[in-house]
């Protein structure tokens, strides 16, 4: 199985952004990643380079993301007209960060960067159905989380 480079840098990149949240510091772990996809020998005859790809990237995101201490959010938000996507923004975010990494990993690949299923399946060494199982389990917990965000808010909002 042979990988198509120009279309997987576009989604390594995206995959990288979407974890550092920085443009830089992803082109340089896009780069990164790719140079040591070429620089490994046999990996084209273990059947799962597109697996092998995405294991170096996340490899180095993790090596990255320890090295820096996470951005705190500003108490004093801009513009009250964006009141409600911000809200749903910090609620969205929120209930990412309830799900584990692994969580947070498969949604990004599956959802964001389109991985289809079957590689998606050979990546984590399941079969596609526990994948579809996984899948469908985090997405009901993501939207748990989200609705129990809301409720919380409109509670708020009634108290103040």
């Amino acid at each position: 199985m042979s990988i198509d480079i120009e279309e997987q840098y576009d989604c390594v990149y995206r995959y990288c952004y979407y974890r550092l949240r920085h443009t830089q510091l992803a082109e340089d772990i896009t780069q990164e990643t790719f140079l040591r996809y070429f620089e490994s020998r046999g990996v084209e005859n273990t059947g799962r380079p597109l697996a092998f790809l995405y294991t170096i990237a996340r490899n180095l995101c993790i090596d990255e993301y320890r090295k820096r201490k996470p951005l705190e959010l500003p108490e004093n938000l801009p513009g009250e007209d964006m009141e409600n996507a911000l809200v749903d923004s910090v609620m969205l975010r929120q209930a990412l960060q309830s799900l584990t990494g692994q969580e947070r990993e498969l949604i990004l690949l599956r959802y964001v960067n389109e991985v289809p299923v079957a590689d998606l399946a050979k990546f984590y060494g399941v079969s596609r159905f526990a994948l579809y199982r996984e899948t469908k389990k985090v997405l009901k917990k993501l939207e748990r989380r989200i609705s129990d965000g809301a409720e919380n808010e409109g509670t708020i909002e009634k108290n103040i």
